[in-house]
């Protein structure tokens, strides 16, 4: 393969964790079946990306997804206070337009309407976007690409900002999405894309990052090389401890002076990410939370105790299958109630609501969405006030 960024054929293994079935591919039944593909991820040194060896069509993946932004309190929060930031900051009125691509059912862009501002969201999901536009939110039930950007650039004007937050990572022709973003943008806008960052990953061996769905892993030095072969600069850049660890970057048409946090980032990267060996023992770390995790649930089942799993998410759904650790669960709840009632990819596991917590009392929760897991146990008070222990697998597995 080659390198779906900068077209480079010098690709570098980063790790393999087998064949694995669709991350957010649910079933109906426990006995439905279900297709598998290899997960194996690569390295351009070229320009710095990271990324799957083999992408899937993403019709299929996003044909019934499931996940909605604002089942997460944490995900509303975030997202209001960038939105009253960003208002504030580009002196945005009733005649701006923000645009956001991969909207969901309008987490974000309710709250801009709420400001009296002119809003337009793309989700490729007709689901979400029915949820997105009952709420009042304008929203085109498609993918975006260049075309897009064109077509809205000549209907709008162009867009004073654009958001992207967690959805770079998903898009496999991303040189004609970015190119879409830049033609939209006016010439004094800004795009803010939210992504989760690559060095985080591996410093934490957050490996049940990787599926099908995450085609791309960013560091700062891909953004910027990709974000420049479109006309676009990267001038502002935040860490965010959100997701695991992410980046918050502010893109435009003209170039600023990076700010103090992005060029101590770029700095270190390019003393890890792009020289040395920085990958190399990515695979092992991963094996040896397989092995520490595998362990204490397979103590605690032989002690006669009840396991379950709780959320059921896409990182869960990698954490399962590449451990193989279904054989210790009970069944998974998820409080998303498209979910519920359906069986987990791979392992085929039940989906029931957070209330059977307390209906049922397991004595562990194996949290399979751990980068949510101050807000899971908060609201899960009563279930650890009646004895219940959550099990936290990542980046070093440990009960709470």
């Amino acid at each position: 393969m080659i390198c779906r960024s900068c077209g480079s054929a010098n690709l570098k293994s980063v790790i393999s964790l087998g064949n694995m079935p669709l991350a957010n591919g649910l079933l109906k039944s426990p006995d439905e079946p279900e297709e598998t593909y290899p997960l194996d991820l690569v390295f351009c040194p070229e320009c710095s990306l990271v990324q799957i060896s083999e992408s899937i069509d993403p019709k299929k993946i996003f044909k019934d997804y499931k996940y909605h932004s604002s089942g997460s309190q944490t995900m509303l929060k975030s997202s209001a206070d960038l939105v009253e930031r960003t208002i504030r900051e580009r002196g945005l009125s009733k005649d701006s337009l923000v645009v956001e691509i991969a909207s969901n059912d309008g987490y974000l862009l309710k709250n801009y309407v709420k400001a009296g501002i002119t809003v337009l969201g793309f989700d490729p999901c007709h689901e979400i976007a029915e949820v997105a536009i009952s709420n009042g939110i304008r929203t085109v039930d498609d993918y975006f690409n260049g075309s897009w950007g064109y077509t809205y650039k000549h209907l709008t004007n162009g867009a004073d900002v654009i958001h992207a937050n967690n959805v770079m990572a998903h898009v496999p022709d991303i040189n004609d999405f970015v190119e879409g973003m830049s033609i939209l943008l006016k010439p004094g806008g800004v795009a803010i894309i939210e992504t989760p960052y690559i060095r985080d990953m591996i410093d934490r061996c957050e490996f049940d990052t990787i599926y099908h769905e995450h085609v791309f892993y960013y560091s700062i030095v891909s953004l910027i090389t990709l974000f420049r072969r479109h006309g676009l600069h990267v001038n502002h850049i935040e860490h965010l401890d959100i997701h695991g660890g992410s980046l918050r970057v502010w893109a435009g048409k003209s170039h600023t002076a990076l700010n103090e946090v992005g060029r101590d980032l770029l700095v270190d990267e390019f003393y890890t990410t792009i020289h040395g060996d920085y990958y190399k023992d990515f695979g092992k770390r991963a094996e040896n939370i397989k092995h520490d995790l595998t362990a204490l649930l397979r103590r605690i089942k032989s002690q006669g105790k009840n396991i379950v799993g709780y959320a059921a998410s896409a990182k869960g759904s990698t954490l399962m299958n590449y451990c193989g650790i279904g054989q210790y669960l009970d069944y998974v709840v998820d409080n998303t109630p498209s979910k519920q009632g359906l069986y987990t990819p791979g392992t085929h596991l039940k989906i029931y609501p957070p209330e059977k917590l307390l209906e049922d009392r397991p004595d562990y929760a194996l949290l399979l969405a751990w980068n949510f897991a101050d807000e899971i146990m908060d609201k899960e008070h009563e279930y650890v006030k009646r004895g219940g222990k959550f099990i936290i697998p990542i980046p070093k597995v440990r009960v709470v």
